[in-house]
């Protein structure tokens, strides 16, 4: 199959941004029960997730659309030094349910709550994975594993609406448009270039995607191929896709990380979370109270 240029359909994610008033009542013991569910749940097909985001970050510089599109660079070239210094956290479309926290178990085992849909009819999801990195809990992570000598890693994100369309029938740009996206995972240090779809299945009920790109250095500010693939599915009942992506350099890639990464999205699984009498509630990120939907 011949490479394509991928064309993307560059757009901004939306967030639930809920305005009720901020209360916390949640039971010890139905978290404690969720909480046993997530680290003992195991792994092997995909399903799904959909996005709630916080506070976008400032744009970075702009991006040209249209040049973009054509030609996979943006003409204004990587973003500064300046536009970099207090970068939020990248927008992946993840949003933790209120009383819960991303869990790694010490065969690597990952696993999370998110909430998926939107604000009048959340879902819940717990998502996982297995993956030989460490699992990542800083401000600008949201379910993310990494090795922090070689760059190797997987994170979790969500697509926006599919508006009813299937995961064969979506293009693969509305996939990546998640990805690249000036506030995406793979944007975080500037627009990336050379982006091209090398293979696009359906797999049972997932889409796989694998991909090249390069992307700038944060310490040498020099373009880096790079190579990754993703898996995506949407879970019965929603209408957004949960993505699992794993990617390494093309040197790496080529020397064992690829099939690393297959290995790590194979094991992907997203399903609905066991009801509870809990409310669902958007977990706050910035340190004040949860958030009612």
């Amino acid at each position: 199959m011949k490479p394509a240029i991928i064309t993307l359909s560059v757009g901004f994610a939306t967030s639930f941004q809920p305005t009720s008033t901020l209360h916390r009542h949640a039971t010890s013991a139905l978290q404690s029960t969720r909480r046993d569910i997530l680290s003992t749940i195991t792994i092997t097909t995909a399903s799904s997730l959909l996005p709630i985001t916080t506070n976008a970050a400032p744009i970075q510089d702009s991006l040209q659309i249209e040049e973009f599109l054509r030609t996979g660079v943006d003409p204004s070239g990587p973003m500064g030094v300046s536009a970099q210094a207090g970068k939020s956290r990248p927008i992946t479309g993840v949003v933790f349910r209120d009383g819960t926290d991303v869990l790694q178990g010490k065969s690597g085992d990952v696993s999370a709550e998110l909430l998926v849909g939107s604000k009048a009819n959340p879902t819940a999801v717990i998502v996982s994975f297995k993956a030989p990195y460490k699992l990542e809990t800083g401000s600008v992570f949201d379910v993310e594993c990494r090795d922090g000598k070689t760059g190797d890693g997987a994170f979790i994100a969500v697509t926006e609406n599919t508006k009813g369309r299937s995961l064969e029938e979506l293009p693969s740009s509305f996939f990546l448009g998640r990805l690249f996206d000036p506030t995406g995972r793979f944007s975080f240090y500037g627009p990336p270039t050379d982006v091209k779809v090398k293979k696009s299945t359906m797999v049972d009920d997932r889409r796989i995607i694998e991909l090249s790109f390069s992307n700038l250095s944060q310490s040498t500010n020099a373009e880096i191929p790079r190579n990754a693939i993703l898996v995506a599915s949407i879970p019965k009942g929603t209408d957004n896709a949960v993505m699992l992506v794993a990617s390494a350099n093309s040197g790496r890639w080529r020397k064992g990380s690829g099939a690393t990464a297959r290995d790590i999205v194979d094991s992907f699984r997203a399903v609905p979370a066991p009801k509870t009498g809990m409310k669902l509630r958007v977990k706050d990120r910035s340190g004040g109270s949860s958030l009612d939907f």
